[in-house]
């Protein structure tokens, strides 16, 4: 049952990320903006060929085999951890992770449609996959801030 839970949340986020995905690039055109809170929140549609804030555009060979690699790593610390925090943290990346994966094999770019304005600033047009990279990565500082040790200190505790 332990390890169920974090492949459960994985695909809970891959799968609202998905459906969200799919309703806004059937029911939407490329560069509408549909107003949520005038002048602040629009729901649009955009695609990405990049990462996030658009780097790396068009590098689909470099992104897609980075994502493979870091996916299954972080997929080992996963299973290997038994830090519920580090687990949820890294659940939440790999969910938005392959979500975004899922996009750039399949489709060659990744669908953005949360579209957010403050004053004449324009926040880079993101995704639920993207939210839960951030929300994961916040997470995975916070533990390596709380609970992360540098090797000496371990070691001086345990000699002493």
């Amino acid at each position: 049952m332990g390890s169920i839970i974090w492949i459960l949340i994985m695909a809970l986020i891959i799968i609202s990320d998905q459906i969200t995905k799919h309703i806004v690039s059937t029911n939407i055109k490329v560069g509408e903006l549909i107003p949520v809170i005038n002048n602040f929140f629009y729901i649009t549609y955009h695609t990405n060929t990049g990462a996030a804030w658009g780097i790396l555009q068009d590098k689909l060979y470099i992104l897609i085999p980075l994502t493979i690699v870091f996916s299954l790593v972080m997929f080992y610390m996963l299973f290997k951890t038994e830090h519920k925090l580090l687990k949820i943290a890294l659940s939440f990346i790999l969910g938005g992770a392959i979500g975004n994966l899922i996009d750039r094999v399949v489709k060659g770019s990744v669908v953005d449609f949360l579209d957010f304005y403050f004053g004449k600033f324009h926040f880079p047009t993101f995704n639920i996959a993207d939210c839960f990279i951030v929300i994961g990565t916040i997470l995975l500082g916070t533990y390596i801030v709380l609970y992360g040790k540098e090797p000496e200190e371990e070691e001086k505790k345990e000699s002493a």
